[in-house]
């Protein structure tokens, strides 16, 4: 049983949840082609869509752009004493760079992802978080090679979907013309739900469909579909499962990991010695700890891990979640 069975929903929400994550229609009337496919009206799924988001659990219908592909970002952590840590939050949320935020079970314990438009306005926010949340040092890990990133996830069978074909490190950042900038800042909220959402997204519709065509072709965009929120479907609990893999072989351990099917990301960062020795990271899902201890330790045996050192950080809090920013909200041109 899926853990949105204790959630109401009707069969079209379900449905509109969990069969358009990705592969979402580029057509002028988006929303009319699923209804045609569902066998119901335009508007009922544009409100089905509005409800969802209202109640928090879709983020968005739009773009997951791949890490990297047209701007910078990061993973970074703070050791934050356990008096200070929603006041450090509250540092770290100021910035609309950072679009995620969790306090983790670790020495480290304030885990979040900066985006910026180029590395130096990156290292600009992570130089004014280390200063004003006095803590010392950050932790700054960035991403080196990624086996599986965010992709979609089957609330039915409670798997990952998983993409064998991965983009080669050295073609990750594309330039972006001005018109492009102002689509990708229009696409970081989402698509308007109304009828016609790629009319309003401050270029021409045909030429923003046609972009968002070539950067899903070219896989700057990961994904194109409903953004789902896993905490407000159910799925409460949530761990990073780390391990320390020779550099050599950690992309063969990645990939069996992704093709399991059983995390929502996985990828190879720099590590940060003597503070960070890991660099296979994994996120796991599941509706309690318990689920998710089992699903770590499954890997462990599945992908022949369990000999390396590791460890599991269990979340805490949520300080934050929503898309990445790759421009001010001021260029956003949502009619």
């Amino acid at each position: 049983m899926s853990a949105t069975a204790s959630i109401l929903l009707s069969e079209l929400e379900f449905t509109l949840l969990n069969a358009f994550q990705r592969d979402f229609p580029l057509l002028p009337r988006p929303f009319a082609a699923l209804a045609a496919q569902l066998r119901t009206d335009e508007q009922a799924v544009i409100a089905a869509l509005r409800r969802l988001q209202q109640r928090g659990m879709i983020s968005r219908v739009g773009a997951v752009f791949r890490p990297n592909a047209i701007g910078a970002s990061t993973l970074a952590a703070l050791a934050v004493p356990a008096a200070r840590v929603v006041e450090v939050a509250t540092i770290i949320n100021g910035h609309p760079e950072v679009n995620h935020n969790y306090e983790r079970e670790h020495r480290y314990n304030l885990w979040f992802v900066a985006t910026a438009p180029s590395a130096r306005e990156l290292q600009a926010v992570l130089q004014d978080i280390e200063d004003r949340s006095a803590c010392g040092s950050l932790l700054v890990l960035p991403m080196l090679e990624d086996f599986h990133i965010d992709l979609g996830f089957d609330l039915a069978t409670q798997e990952n979907h998983y993409d064998a074909s991965s983009p080669d490190l050295r073609q990750r950042s594309v330039q972006l013309s001005d018109a492009e900038r102002a689509l990708v800042a229009a696409l970081q909220d989402g698509l308007p739900l109304v009828e016609r959402p790629y009319a309003r997204l401050g270029v021409p519709e045909d030429d923003a469909i046609a972009t968002i065509s070539r950067w899903v072709d070219a896989a700057v965009i990961k994904r194109f579909g409903v953004v789902v929120r896993h905490h407000e479907l159910g799925y409460t609990a949530n761990a990073m499962a780390v391990w320390d893999v020779p550099d050599d072989i950690a992309g063969d351990f990645g990939k069996r990991i992704a093709a399991t099917g059983n995390v929502t990301l996985c990828y190879r960062r720099k590590r940060q010695l003597p503070e960070w020795r890991y660099n296979l990271f994994c996120m796991v899902h599941g509706k309690d700890r318990e689920e998710v201890a089992e699903r770590v330790a499954a890997l462990d045996e599945r992908c022949g891990l369990a000999v390396y050192p590791h460890d599991l950080l269990f979340s805490r809090r949520r300080f934050k979640q929503h898309g990445a920013r790759y421009a001010p909200a001021c260029e956003a041109a949502h009619g």
